[in-house]
């Protein structure tokens, strides 16, 4: 296909993907009040007036200016038409892609894909259970006397960064079993590693996770440490597949394979295959010292 050609196939198929994002998010947006409770059910509100004293027991939502209803709820309903489309856009995505892939890769895209949804919604759900202690423990700093106020547009950023967070660090392990199965990394290297992931893990939970508190951290490094020593198994046990179907498998590239020494008895037949790999001698002239043999 010429160059123009995919670009007007790119175009199109893009096309189709903004178009059902955009019909979706018009859906949402008659049930944008329920998807606003749904997202703020884990904030813990409080019941009294606004700029009286809270302390760390619950917070106030507000909205800061006059444009932010209305922003706010855009965002939200563009965000669920963005994740409520995302079969229709990503098999556009995919049909632009597949025709120039191999039939193996293919096969390979497939099972990451049926491996990174599952993993992502868990993390996805991981995160908004986790969220109502994470935010009791940071409400929990305030002062006596003083109140939390927070803004509508804060809070959502806030959630939607965790949910992004934990359902991303769930596809590590996915990662590195691809990796294993393209022949890239070793099982029994990845379990040689499993100090420094441990340690890599808690260090990206703490670091990744805007709560700041241990309790989110470890909510987000334990599962994805479980998940790890999960992938070095399968990968173990896809290793020990490989080396029964190929004894030469662990071998490195400058590492001479066994071979074979034991004598045959051929017989008659490499007598008769070199008797017949030479031409006859037609003549018995010479020409520049050489027959016709020669």
């Amino acid at each position: 296909m010429p160059l123009a050609d995919h670009l007007r196939e790119l175009r199109n198929r893009l096309a189709k993907g903004m178009l059902a994002i955009t019909v979706v998010s018009l859906v949402v947006a008659f049930y944008s009040q329920e998807l606003m409770n749904f997202l703020m059910d884990p904030v813990p509100k409080c019941t009294t007036g606004l700029g009286e004293s809270t302390g760390g027991k619950c917070a106030v939502i507000a909205y800061t200016d006059l444009l932010s209803p209305f922003t706010t709820t855009v965002k939200v309903c563009f965000m669920a038409g963005v994740i409520l489309s995302s079969p229709v856009w990503l098999y556009q995505l995919w049909a632009f892609i597949a025709p120039g892939l191999h039939k193996h890769e293919r096969k390979y895209t497939y099972w990451f894909v049926s491996g990174a949804v599952p993993l992502f919604l868990g993390g996805a759900a991981l995160a908004y259970t986790v969220l109502p202690i994470s935010m009791r423990v940071l409400l929990g700093i305030t002062p006596e006397g003083s109140a939390n106020i927070l803004p509508m547009d804060k809070i959502l950023d806030f959630i939607v960064r965790m949910i992004l967070v934990f359902g991303a660090a769930f596809e590590l392990p996915l990662l590195l079993v691809m990796l294993n199965f393209s022949g890239m990394v070793t099982g029994r290297r990845m379990a040689g590693w499993w100090r420094g992931v441990v340690m890599g893990v808690f260090i990206f939970g703490a670091v990744a996770t805007p709560t700041t508190d241990p309790f989110g951290m470890i909510a987000l490094a334990g599962p994805i440490v479980v998940l790890y020593f999960i992938a070095v198994g399968i990968s173990l046990l896809n290793d020990k597949r490989r080396r029964r179907n190929n004894p030469d498998a662990d071998l490195d590239d400058d590492e001479a394979s066994d071979l074979d020494l034991t004598p045959e008895d051929i017989g008659e037949i490499e007598t008769v295959s070199a008797s017949r790999s030479l031409p006859e001698q037609s003549t018995t002239d010479r020409v520049n010292g050489y027959d016709d043999v020669t």
